[in-house]
């Protein structure tokens, strides 16, 4: 097994230092990050996030390029993936590698007694997600799966618009994420196999939008297609969320340029809707850290189309920061709030995508598979707002 290597002379920006001098006040521990992986997720998520948020120190990476994360983050541990779950020097684990590794790292890890986020999707299948959620309460650690999207500009704004209440009793929700990819890649993630294709890489992210905003739904109605020549996995994904009186449809596809708006809402007083992809992810591939005053800020407001009137009104977007997810967790660890994602999502979550792949394979709708005890976790009161 490689052995860990540790690099001297660690950089941080001055931003960082004084925001880490005025966390460090508090006494608060220092929570050390292991972070596994650093493909683009890794490398443009999780590494930058984790860095900015004060009380999270990032000191080991498993990744098998060397040479590109010694040059950009000089003082941490290199080791293998496999070194990193039973690390000493870790306190938080963050699994950013193949989805099909998400488990058994992951298993590994809360057994060890670490603390444990994983990139969606959470697992593969819906019994992974579930033994993961009983082996995390089996050890009394925290376990969450990285949905970062909830706090993106367009999500912030689709909450912010429900909650004004302007669109009246709300019947259709239909948020997108939509590309064009016509040539077929040479890659895992759009290979044959667990974890491969379209919706097993776009379909988490709209999921947990619709349990984020609106909760469980009652039966799922999935259609996929593979559209591009040569493609080997699904490449166009159309999901319809069934509820009791409104329908959520989540739509992903390889092949639409340009194309509509990325979330819209309809409702009896009238509809909204959201043009332009959130910013961060190019930021950070830029180099932007979540400290700029320019980070998050999103140019592109949502226009509300009054149902009476037919008058449009544009509603500027609230600016978006990834970093809450992180800031979250960091306190969740200290005990100072709850999981910002917690583990009963990341378990719904999975059951909504396996049935929606289940469902495009039957051609049925089906209901969603979740035990009466998993059903009852959603009906009790939100933790956030019984400490408000």
């Amino acid at each position: 097994m490689e052995q860990c290597v540790l690099l001297l002379n660690p950089c941080f920006g001055e931003s960082s230092r004084t925001a880490y001098s005025e966390y460090m006040t508090g006494n608060d521990k220092t929570i050390r990050v292991g972070l596994i992986g650093y493909g683009y997720a890794g490398k443009t998520f999780h590494a930058p996030l984790i860095e900015s948020v004060p009380g999270l120190a990032l000191r080991v990476v498993g990744s098998g390029k060397r040479e590109i994360v010694e040059a950009k983050y000089p003082g941490v541990l290199i080791c293998s993936a496999g070194e990193v779950p039973t690390h000493p020097d870790v306190d938080l684990v963050v699994i950013a590698s193949p989805n099909e590794s998400h488990f058994p790292l992951a298993a590994t890890a809360l057994r060890a007694g670490k603390d444990v986020v994983i990139d969606k999707p959470f697992t593969v299948t819906l019994a992974e997600a579930r033994s993961l959620a009983a082996i995390a309460e089996k050890h009394s650690r925290i376990l969450s799966v990285f949905h970062n999207r909830r706090w993106e500009s367009e999500i912030l704004a689709t909450k912010a618009i429900l909650e004004t209440g302007a669109l009246g009793e709300i019947s259709h929700y239909e948020p997108h994420i939509d590309r064009f990819r016509p040539v077929v890649r040479q890659r895992w993630r759009e290979d044959p196999g667990p974890g491969g294709g379209l919706w097993f890489d776009l379909g988490p992210h709209l999921i947990d939008q619709a349990l984020h905003l609106f909760g469980l739904p009652h039966a799922v109605n999935a259609s996929f297609g593979i559209l591009r020549k040569g493609g080997r996995t699904d490449d166009w994904a159309h999901v319809q969320l069934i509820y009791d009186h409104m329908r959520v449809v989540l739509h992903a596809s390889l092949l639409v340029s340009g194309g509509g708006p990325r979330s819209v809402l309809h409702g009896t007083h009238g509809s909204w809707a959201k043009f332009g992809a959130d910013v961060q992810e190019r930021q950070l591939m830029s180099g932007m850290l979540p400290d700029d005053p320019a980070f998050g800020h999103d140019p592109n407001p949502g226009i509300v189309y009054d149902g009476a009137t037919g008058t449009q009104t544009e509603v500027p977007s609230p600016a978006g920061n990834q970093r809450g997810y992180y800031v979250g967790i960091r306190d969740a660890i200290l005990g100072k709030g709850p999981v910002p994602v917690p583990v009963k999502d990341a378990v719904a979550g999975m059951a909504i995508l396996e049935t929606s792949f289940e469902s495009g394979a039957r051609g049925q709708v089906l209901p969603l598979p979740l035990t009466e005890d998993e059903r009852a976790i959603w009906r009790q009161p939100n933790l956030l707002s019984a400490l408000k």
